[in-house]
């Protein structure tokens, strides 16, 4: 039985499809897993930042121009 160029060609279509389908899904996984390192360092740097400013005395944040309540509305770390 002879196979003709189309009969050929078919399963490389499907496997180029698929590994572009893996690519893509891979391309959004990276993307997401990224987006989620980025937000935990975001929310790291807020809680640092947070502990460091939240030991200073009332005077001090004043001085600098922050009160507690900022700093626990802006940086999340408090009520």
């Amino acid at each position: 039985m002879q196979m003709s160029t189309h009969q050929r060609l078919l399963p490389a279509e499907e496997l180029m499809a698929r590994e572009a389908a893996v690519d893509h899904w891979g391309g959004s996984f990276r993307r997401r897993l990224t987006a989620w390192a980025a937000n935990l360092a975001d929310n790291y740097a807020a809680a640092a930042a947070y502990d460091s400013l939240s030991r200073l005395s009332d005077a001090e944040l004043k001085r600098r121009g922050l009160s507690r309540d900022i700093l626990a509305r802006d940086l999340g770390g408090g009520t």
